[in-house]
């Protein structure tokens, strides 16, 4: 039988080709002479084929059931692979089953190692009022009397950040304060080296999997209202064309006047009642002079040429039982935006000052687009209005610009997903190479030390350099490490993220199956197109399964059908219906309603038909060849 005792993600050595671990969940089937696991066909690893279990490695798992399989010879190729199973989950059609298949698929460990627990087991809810005034004495700055405020989501527990704000006379001061994490996560502990192996914290569908213990995430370190918190304070002069003049960051306490969230205050800030300034108080003039500085370090952003991005995230609603009663695009209000900027602003200068320092340190990068990809997106931009051309090395300023003069407003945010893919990904260096999406040459993650091990870690280096400490060899040693480490761990986050929430959105739409839409067409390849609905639900529309014979011009990005001559583009509305939903690979297809689109000026007829008969007889020739 299967043991109980079950190994934590830290025991188990990153190795291989698989990934985090080399582990498949799939389902256990019975063979002749042995067991044979099918991998899930909601991840990737699905593609490795079926995995011979020996029947000295099935370890009395019971057959049809979801487990977890690890893999004996991962140096081999796949198809070959041999496994042994370590963990049965269940029945797929349960839903902690399936969310659990996610969970191990991507190495997540929902329990903390007891020698981790062990280590924090005398801390108390709130810090030791003595250690809190011996390390004001000692410098730290007490900045309790200062009005200060969290702002998040309603569900957030883990408040990484908090804001004081101040009008001068030639701007504003801000204060961002960050949770002093490395007061308690401290370098060579049990609890350092769980915090950097899981690398950043995990928010999927129906529950979060914390960096740290919530013993510390969502309690002593978390900036809760009304108590005492060890922060770290970034204090940024800001003049008023959003400019950061001078600064100072220091080992501060704060009290937090209040657990704000992003609702409340933009409700505040657009529909204010006359109980506001009782039931606020001082908060109210607080959030119109952090609504300004926003306008201002906006305005600033956009000159430089930041690209911004409108890409639309889902959020799943859930009953006590875990099944999706709703889905919707994430509510953003421009509240999301204030903290945003803010948080950029303190990003930038903690970058700025400890490279000019030249301390080691871990940053935060986004290298130039590759030019051929943004010569493609060009290409791409003009079919949809789009004048002018880039260079071959544009500057963020000079695709801001170009963008700009796209008039198909429709298409903007599926175009926003085509430039992204042509542009390379954010990941942590040792080196500071800027962040272009940004327009920033000075760039770092400082801000959320609770759930990010990248920012816990400069922490520890600001911490060090503020002390006096010569210990520049020493992380020196370690930054490359933990900006490689990081980076695999965020990207392994955002895949799990991701098929979490795909889980969810297959559950619910596996009830809509006959229902209408109108949906947006977002992405074209060359079988079919991708729709999204206004509850965010993407589905793919097979051409197979349309009347006319459409073919893709991967050049324009748009399908031009063969005889009618209508044209399918990214942007363009279309009536679906929802035809099959597959909850196992997380597919869901939708048919068009009608294909009865209006003819536009310039669209393809007869010598369109003539072009692509010609690619079908030359893919034909070849084919036979």
């Amino acid at each position: 039988m299967i043991t109980e005792e079950k190994k934590t993600y830290a025991d188990i050595e990153p190795k291989g080709p698989l990934g985090v671990k080399n582990t498949v969940v799939g389902v256990l089937t019975e063979g002749t002479t042995c067991a044979w696991v099918i991998p899930d066909g909601a991840f990737k690893e699905s593609r490795l084929g079926r995995i011979r279990i020996d029947k000295n490695h099935i370890n009395g798992a019971p057959f049809k059931m979801t487990v977890v399989c690890e893999i004996l010879n991962p140096e081999d190729d796949p198809g070959s692979y041999r496994g042994n199973i370590v963990e049965v989950l269940g029945d797929m059609g349960n839903n902690d089953v399936r969310m659990m298949s996610v969970i191990r698929q991507f190495g997540l460990s929902t329990e903390f190692p007891k020698p981790v627990l062990d280590e924090i087991s005398d801390l108390g809810v709130n810090p030791d009022p003595e250690v809190i005034e011996d390390s004001i004495r000692k410098g730290r700055h007490d900045l309790r009397d200062l009005l200060t405020i969290t702002i998040d989501g309603e569900e957030a527990k883990d408040l990484d950040d908090a804001i004081s704000i101040e009008k001068t006379d030639d701007g504003y001061k801000l204060y961002v304060h960050i949770a002093d994490v490395s007061d308690y996560v401290r370098e060579n502990t049990l609890l350092d080296g769980e915090a950097m192996l899981r690398g950043n914290s995990v928010y999927l569908s129906d529950r979060v999997i914390p960096m740290l213990p919530p013993k510390l995430s969502n309690g002593l370190c978390s900036l809760n209202p009304k108590v005492d918190r060890l922060t770290l304070t970034a204090e940024m002069n800001v003049d008023l064309n959003g400019i950061t003049k001078s600064g100072d960051v220091y080992e501060s306490v704060i009290r937090s006047d209040a657990r704000m969230s992003y609702n409340e205050c933009f409700r505040i800030l657009t529909e204010p009642k006359d109980s506001d300034k009782d039931e606020y108080g001082p908060i109210v003039p607080m959030l119109h002079e952090m609504e300004d500085l926003y306008e201002r370090l906006k305005v600033m952003r956009e000159r430089k040429g930041a690209v911004n991005f409108d890409l639309p995230e889902t959020k799943v609603i859930l009953d006590d039982d875990g099944n999706p009663t709703d889905i919707m695009p994430y509510p953003i209000t421009f509240c999301n935006g204030i903290i945003e900027q803010f948080m950029i602003c303190a990003n930038e200068f903690i970058a700025e000052k400890f490279a000019k320092l030249n301390w080691p340190f871990v940053y935060r990068v986004h290298e130039d687009p590759d030019p051929i990809k943004i010569g493609r997106f060009c290409k791409v931009a003009r079919n949809y209005g789009a004048v002018g051309r880039l260079s071959s090395n544009p500057s963020p300023l000079e695709i801001s610009l170009y963008k700009q003069t796209i008039k198909d407003e429709d298409a903007g945010p599926m175009l926003d997903s085509v430039l992204l893919r042509s542009m390379a990904k954010a990941r942590y260096s040792s080196d500071c190479l800027g962040h272009y999406g940004l327009a920033s040459k000075f760039y770092c993650h400082f801000t959320s030390p609770i759930r990010r091990y990248p920012d816990l870690y400069i922490h520890r280096i600001i911490k060090s350099w503020l002390h006096g400490e010569n210990k520049r060899k020493h992380f020196a040693g370690k930054v490359a490490g933990v900006a490689d480490h990081s980076s695999v761990m965020e990207q392994n986050s955002v895949d799990a993220e991701r098929v979490s929430v795909d889980v969810k959105v297959a559950q619910y739409m596996k009830d809509k199956i006959g229902e209408k839409y109108q949906g947006v067409i977002t992405s074209i390849i060359q079988s079919g197109l991708f729709v999204m609905i206004p509850n965010s639900a993407e589905g793919f529309i097979p051409f197979s399964t349309l009347r006319d014979h459409y073919v893709f011009d991967e050049q324009k990005y748009l399908a031009y059908g063969t005889r009618s001559g209508n044209k399918l583009m990214i942007g363009q509305k279309v009536d679906i219906v929802v035809s099959a939903v597959d909850t196992d690979l997380l597919h869901i297809d939708f048919i068009m309603e009608n294909e009865d689109f209006e003819r536009k000026p310039g669209m393809p007829g007869r010598r369109a038909r003539a072009t692509a008969k010609k690619k079908k007889e030359k893919i034909t020739r070849r084919r036979k060849r």
